[in-house]
């Protein structure tokens, strides 16, 4: 498991597969570690040469003084794939995930191949939410809103029926550092990459959670009407699909990966 550095900042990340197969890029929603794609590493592995890696701030990577911007996001992947020697990369990205795989598909085409976007906006209408979770964040650590924010990961069925899976998120969550899970609430709170959308010229996937409260369906919806080569597809779960709906989520990337 190496550690990169990209401008002075340690970044786990994770390569598994063939090394002559085609480049798939995992990359997590906020708050999780590089471990959230395990259900998925089975079945990608066959095919792909699989890299995910955490965040700044998030996992075994390091925080630190440059911010928490989505172009600091894009070009710490686009770091990683270089110093990795790749040219061009599938992406698949959840949540914030996806929010940096738009500015990369947007601003460096070269890069990216096909582009999987899930559970995820390119636009944020109101940033109460997001400024609220940096003060109760600030004032009382991510411990205080793991019970909320995991009710907005998963459905109520799921979590009463997997109790060890909710269990081991809830340990990623915690073990984010505090002030980078801030700066990304901070960034969300102004997020808006619209005007990107029709610049994505890949094929692009959507994939939307019927019970998705945080990236709800409209969300989804105004992706798929601005991406010119964007298709949409609805599973059956909350916001971290690739968890509570593995199986499908699978299925649905591996067939569009091709």
């Amino acid at each position: 498991m190496p550690i990169i550095d990209v401008d002075g900042c340690a970044i786990n990340v994770q390569v598994d597969g063939r090394k002559d197969a085609p480049s798939l890029m995992l990359s997590n929603s906020m708050g999780c570690s590089l471990e959230m794609w395990q259900p998925q590493m089975a079945v990608l592995t066959e095919r792909f040469r699989v890299i995910r890696y955490d965040r700044r701030g998030h996992g075994r990577s390091a925080a630190s003084d440059a911010g928490y911007s989505v172009e600091r996001f894009g070009k710490d992947a686009i770091a990683i794939l270089d110093h990795l020697g790749i040219d061009k990369t599938h992406w698949c990205g959840i949540s914030l995930g996806g929010i940096v795989g738009q500015w990369i598909a947007a601003t460096a085409p070269e890069r990216i191949d096909r582009l999987v976007l899930s559970n995820t906006t390119s636009y944020i209408a109101d940033p109460t939410n997001w400024l609220n979770r940096i003060k109760a964040v600030q004032d009382s650590g991510l411990a205080s809103i793991a019970d909320v924010v995991l009710a907005g990961w998963l459905t109520e069925g799921f979590r009463q029926s997997h109790p060890d899976i909710v269990a081991s998120l809830r340990q990623m969550l915690v073990s984010t550092d505090p002030a980078a899970y801030a700066g990304c609430c901070e960034t969300l709170s102004r997020l808006d990459q619209r005007e990107l959308l029709p610049q994505i010229a890949c094929q692009t996937l959507i994939i939307a959670g019927e019970h998705d409260k945080s990236t709800p369906i409209p969300a989804a919806e105004l992706l798929k009407s601005k991406i010119p080569n964007a298709r949409l597809e609805i599973i059956e779960a909350a916001h971290i699909s690739n968890v509570e709906a593995a199986a499908k989520f699978t299925q649905l990337v591996s067939s569009f990966l091709g």
